[in-house]
This record gives structure tokens, C-alpha cells and sequence, in this order.
């Protein structure tokens, strides 16, 4: 990690913390602090800063930290996301935290088997694990919203035109489209589709919400990787 996170509840005082877990493994196998040592921290949806080793034994660590930095800025998007394979979600959950999405939609399509929305990945603890995986990664403190939506339909057609309104809507398609714009400075809702793609009638209901299809060449690129691509294509 490049940032040790800091919870509310790992506060003695206003400027002290202990930590006992993974954060204090981190700390002794990896960084192989020492006390004296100064060590990057951020607090959960605050600042970030640095922090003193104060003191440091086989179980807790005391660190004296100092929070005036601000996080870096989040992109100018909102990403709705066909709901991936189990394993692939935890992975694009830690990218879009550590790239700086500010909000994820998890939408149902067709080709998204339903036993995927039975993982115990989509328990709350478990997404916000694996979003400060992508924080400490990219030194960023502020946590992604992710909205659930498990009903494509009622979605895209009552609540996507809300979330759109002002930004340009694209959806990543592969297909006889133009192709992604690239360095926007504005607003943007990107939709992703499953492995496999959305179908027509996804493709025409988003399209009905004020979203227009792009492509990124002719290779079918895996969810993860499209994820990547569009989004540093974009911004």
C-alpha cells in the first residue's frame, strides 16, 4: 500500500492512532518501519498527511499524524457497470477506486448470469475492502459510491435520465460506431456492458436515455481491461 488509511476508530486523540491489523503487517513486513520513521497516511473520506512512528510492538503500532493534504480530484463521471463475474467485480472494484470514479452503478443485464448477484462479494464490508485496496494504491482517501440496481429496465428508464442529465452518456460497444472521444474536460456517464456486450435492446433502452454507443477498435477487450482503456481514454 502507498497510504495507510486511517478509520475513525483507530483514534486515541485528535492527532494519535494505534493500529493492530493487515495496516501493522503492512508496516513491519513490507515497509519495515522503525521508530522515528515517517510514513504517509489519509484518513477515510478525509485528508491525508504524514505520520510519526511513535512506537512499535509485535502487536499495535502508535503513530503520531498530521492530516493538511487533500485528496487528490475524483474524475467528472459516473460509471454504470454491468454487474462482472464474482471474481472479476473485486478486481475492477479496487481499479475504479484507485482511478478516481466517484460513483459506480452495478446494473443487471441480460447476459449477467443471476448467480452472480448472489456472491457474498456484493456484501457492503466486502465492496468497501476491496475499495481501499484501490485507495491505498493510488493515495486517494475519498470512498466510490456504488448503487445497486438489480432491475435494468426500471432503472435506465426512471432513475438513468436523473443521473445523466448534464454529462455526455456514452456506452463502450463494440461495433460499427464512432470511436471514444478522448481528453474530455466534462462531465461523462459511461456505461460497460458484461463479458459478451450489451444486447440491442439494452443498447436501444440506454440509447433512449441519452446515451450514445462508441467502440475502441476491433478487439473484444475483457471488462477489466475495457474499464482501463475507456476510462484513461476519456480523461
Amino acid at each position: 500500500m502507498n497510504l495507510l488509511l486511517l478509520e475513525q476508530a483507530d483514534f486515541i486523540e485528535a492527532d494519535r492512532v494505534i493500529l493492530r491489523d493487515r495496516r501493522l503487517v503492512h508496516m513491519q513486513e513490507v515497509h519495515r518501519a522503525a521508530v522515528g520513521d515517517s510514513l504517509r497516511v489519509g484518513q477515510i473520506d478525509g485528508l491525508m498527511g504524514n505520520a510519526e512512528l511513535l512506537r512499535l510492538e509485535a502487536g499495535e503500532a502508535e503513530l503520531q499524524i498530521s492530516l493538511d493534504q487533500p485528496p487528490p480530484a475524483k474524475l467528472p463521471l459516473t460509471l454504470l457497470l454491468a454487474l462482472p463475474r464474482p471474481k472479476m467485480l473485486r478486481r475492477v472494484l479496487q481499479t475504479v477506486a484507485a482511478m478516481g470514479v466517484p460513483r459506480v452503478v452495478l446494473v443487471n443485464s441480460y447476459r449477467v448470469e443471476k448467480s452472480f448477484w448472489q456472491t457474498p462479494f456484493l456484501e457492503p464490508e466486502a465492496i468497501r475492502e476491496q475499495l481501499i485496496l484501490g485507495l491505498e494504491q493510488a493515495r486517494d482517501t475519498v470512498l466510490p459510491e456504488i448503487i445497486i440496481e438489480k432491475r435494468f429496465k426500471p432503472f435506465v428508464e426512471d432513475r438513468l435520465p436523473a443521473l445523466t442529465l448534464g454529462t455526455l452518456g456514452l456506452i463502450g460497444h463494440p461495433g460499427n460506431y464512432p470511436p471514444c472521444p478522448r481528453g474530455l474536460d466534462e462531465a461523462v456517464t459511461l456505461a460497460i456492458g458484461p463479458e459478451g456486450g450489451w444486447i440491442p435492446y439494452e443498447v436501444d433502452l440506454l440509447a433512449n436515455a441519452g446515451l450514445q454507443p462508441v467502440q475502441l477498435g476491433a478487439r473484444i477487450l475483457r471488462v477489466e481491461t475495457a474499464v482501463t482503456a475507456l476510462l484513461a481514454r476519456l480523461f
